[in-house]
């Protein structure tokens, strides 16, 4: 079933339909193998640290410059991941190809290497985000800028945008977001039921857990580490760890005041929503009534294609992503006006 026709938005950009690929029927199926699936090229890129204002420190993978005084986009990847990840990768080389110099930015104790203090990074955690905009622009001057963001990644770059509203730098020219889970109360919920929700959740919990324990000597003050290895759900591991390292009240109050559904009217740069109707992340969790109030939100809505799956192509040799091209064919359209 098609969905509504979208809203006038701010862009003249025209969304391209999403042709879900037949050999990958349902969410999981779009979810799992497309991962398995992708490629991980690399554009050149560069590993950098970016030592921050607490004494910390971020990983950046600078790719090079296509041409001279080329536009910039910076990539956002999603929980647990890295610029690393398949996914991340075909957007920084997709960004490249289309004549825009791409960034990776992978999140504090992301990227292969743990950071030095105890708070890391969560989905409702900007002022690191922001920091790095003001790093790129003061680097690359007088050059437009663009942001891609998937799943945790995209929650992030929404609220940045949204919090922030007219007051975010006036060469942030374009976004996309991708897979994002608008509201985490319904998302760490929607984690809690069924088979393949426990399997998420798993795979998730397994590296959080991991990396907790390697940083027991800076969190045993702060929290109870008996109960953040013991969490089976990730609100229980929120609850456990996130809340108390990074000042929230409890799991709901984060989930509360990080959700992005919330700062979705805030934005004021062009944005692409890249979102399934099937998420098992998120089911149904497409924000119609906030794009409908607000111009600079382009929706690109689908009835199906998972989480960060959108995978097209007649066989598996031929598989192609929907969700990439079009937020780099996006952000060219937007970069280059």
């Amino acid at each position: 079933m098609e969905l509504p026709s979208p809203p006038p938005t701010s862009s003249s950009f025209r969304v391209r339909p999403f042709q879900p690929a037949w050999w990958l029927p349902g969410a999981h199926l779009q979810t799992v193998v497309g991962r398995f699936l992708r490629p991980a090229p690399d554009p050149g890129l560069r590993r950098e640290r970016l030592d921050t204002p607490d004494g910390d420190f971020l990983l950046l993978d600078v790719g090079p410059e296509p041409a001279p005084d080329a536009p910039t986009a910076l990539v956002l990847h999603g929980l647990e991941g890295s610029s690393d990840r398949s996914y991340a990768r075909v957007a920084l080389a997709g960004l490249h190809r289309r004549g825009i110099r791409p960034v990776g930015l992978n999140f504090r104790s992301c990227g292969g290497e743990m950071n030095r203090t105890a708070r890391a990074y969560h989905s409702g955690e900007t002022d690191d985000l922001a920091f790095v905009v003001e790093h790129l622009l003061e680097r690359f001057p007088g050059r437009p800028l663009g942001l891609v963001g998937f799943s945790l990644g995209g929650n992030i770059l929404l609220k940045y945008l949204g919090e922030r509203e007219a007051g975010v730098p006036s060469e942030v020219a374009a976004a996309a977001s991708i897979s994002v889970p608008f509201d985490l109360v319904e998302g760490s919920r929607a984690l809690e039921f069924g088979a393949m929700g426990k399997v998420y959740t798993y795979y998730f919990l397994r590296q959080l857990r991991r990396k907790a324990a390697s940083k027991a000597a800076l969190l045993e003050s702060l929290v109870d580490l008996e109960e953040v290895l013991a969490a089976r759900t990730i609100r229980a591991y929120d609850e456990a760890h996130t809340a108390r390292i990074h000042g929230f009240e409890h799991a709901l109050d984060y989930y509360r005041r990080c959700s992005s559904l919330a700062f979705l009217p805030g934005i004021r740069v062009p944005t692409l929503l890249l979102q399934s109707r099937d998420d098992p992340f998120l089911p149904d969790g497409l924000p119609r009534q906030e794009v409908e109030g607000n111009p600079s939100l382009i929706p690109g809505f689908t009835p199906v294609g998972g989480h960060v799956g959108f995978v097209e192509g007649e066989h598996p040799a031929a598989a192609s992503f929907w969700a990439e091209e079009e937020a780099t064919r996006f952000l060219a359209h937007e970069l280059f006006r």
